[in-house]
């Protein structure tokens, strides 16, 4: 859906309204069909959906990896990971979602957790490292910057 949004406002943009084609979203009448509604509905929340993403992208960027026949895989934090710039490095772990294979993100290891409430300032300065969807890589010290997983 988010394909056809992106269509809509290209040719939205760069052409001129000429007319509807009558059949699933316009009617006779040229009034919207509920298919059109229940369509729009589904961009907006795709929408939302790629906001979200983008906010959790900002909180968990994802690892620089690499993968070696030999070697096996190896992650890596910079401030520049997953394209996210920011002012800290972070420690690689694997970030579990439902419905999705884990994967590597970055994580901060210093100060109050991301979704800390302004009225509750207590933390215990480890950034988000006590978030309950991330694991450590098994062998991997708990603050390297660097983890390597072997095959």
């Amino acid at each position: 859906m988010l394909t056809l949004q992106n269509w809509l406002s290209f040719y939205e943009k760069n052409y001129k309204f000429v007319g509807r084609v009558i059949g699933r979203f316009y009617g006779e009448d040229g009034l919207p069909t509920p298919e059109l509604t229940q369509a729009e509905a589904m961009m907006t929340k795709g929408l939302e959906a790629n906001k979200q993403e983008l906010i959790e992208k900002q909180r968990f960027p994802p690892c620089n990896a690499e993968w070696s026949f030999i070697r096996g895989s190896r992650f890596w934090c910079s401030q520049q990971s997953g394209g996210v710039s920011r002012d800290w490095i972070g420690v690689p772990r694997k970030l579990f979602k439902p419905g999705v294979k884990p994967y590597c993100v970055c994580v901060r290891t210093t100060g109050p957790p991301s979704d800390q409430l302004p009225e509750n300032p207590t933390h215990r300065n480890r950034g988000d490292l006590d978030h309950p969807n991330l694991g450590e890589y098994p062998g991997c010290p708990p603050l390297a910057i660097t983890c390597s997983v072997p095959l």
